[in-house]
């Protein structure tokens, strides 16, 4: 239903690529609460993905571009004023790959080069769009700038492997540039801890249906879907969150603050005893 949370707002969306993705449900539910938005990915990704078909239901366009490529952004950024008329009012950043995930290098025995195109597309390149943005005067007074993170940034997670590592740069990034641009033009750089959601991205990390069910299971309201992000990003884009900079925002159904709940221990429980009663198995 919409309450017209975002009327006369213009944003970029980054990383929708398919149906699965939560910067899908951001762009449409950013639309239907009365925002225009520009879509942007990478050109491989958009051969992969339905990003196109996306922006046809929104009556937008997609601008092609590398968010580890400054050029790339500085053209990104001069065609999305152009197109939506006027400077922007928020971004999102929903970016994050691993080659040492994809190729299954385990942490310990990682391929720095790999390492350095995690950190690159999933992190590094938060710190270029919001540079690219500034140096250009591309945002608004006020304008509201998320990326999307995880609680690896804090805690270890077996299998999420480098990602964790790109996850605390990013989130370090927020803070950094959330007091320098919070300063100069009233904008605010948050992050959003989101429950492990079944993405496309998420899909790739190892174990990730156990991980879901686990958090699921800890969580006391359960896991938060991608729908529930988009609700949640919406309202850090709208002015009701003005004054809110600078966090990494928990999304998790609390699981961030549990350390055992009592659904995690009946599930132990009996992994437990069917140890017992099943030694040779």
């Amino acid at each position: 239903m919409s309450c017209n949370l975002l009327e006369g707002k213009r944003g970029i969306v980054f990383g929708a690529l398919n149906e699965l993705s939560i910067a899908w449900k951001v762009a449409e539910k950013a639309v239907e609460q009365g925002a225009q938005v520009v879509l942007t990915n990478t050109a491989m990704a958009m051969r992969m993905g339905e990003t196109e078909k996306l922006a046809k239901k929104l009556n937008t366009i997609v601008i092609p571009a590398d968010a580890t490529s400054v050029e790339d952004l500085e053209i990104l950024f001069d065609k999305s004023i152009e197109h939506l008329g006027g400077k922007i009012d928020f971004i999102l950043h929903s970016i994050g790959m691993s080659p040492n995930v994809r190729k299954g290098r385990h942490y310990s025995n990682l391929d720095y080069n790999y390492l350095q195109k995690t950190l690159d597309v999933s992190a590094v390149s938060f710190h270029k769009v919001i540079q690219v943005c500034r140096k250009k005067d591309a945002l608004n007074q006020w304008g509201s700038i998320l990326a999307l993170s995880y609680v690896a940034a804090q805690r270890t997670f077996y299998g999420y492997n480098d990602m964790a590592d790109a996850k605390s740069l990013l989130e370090s990034i927020a803070r950094s540039f959330g007091y320098i641009y919070g300063r100069e033009k009233n904008v605010r750089i948050n992050t959003i801890s989101q429950s492990p959601t079944l993405t496309t991205a998420g899909q790739g990390v190892k174990g990730f249906d156990h991980l879901m069910d686990f958090s699921e299971r800890m969580s006391p309201l359960g896991n938060a879907s991608a729908d529930e992000c988009a609700d949640y990003c919406l309202t850090m884009f709208s002015d009701l969150t003005r004054k809110v900079t600078m966090q990494n925002l928990f999304h998790d159904g609390g699981f961030s603050n549990m350390g055992m709940s009592l659904q995690a221990m009946q599930q132990y429980n009996k992994s437990f005893i069917y140890d017992q009663e099943h030694p040779f198995d």
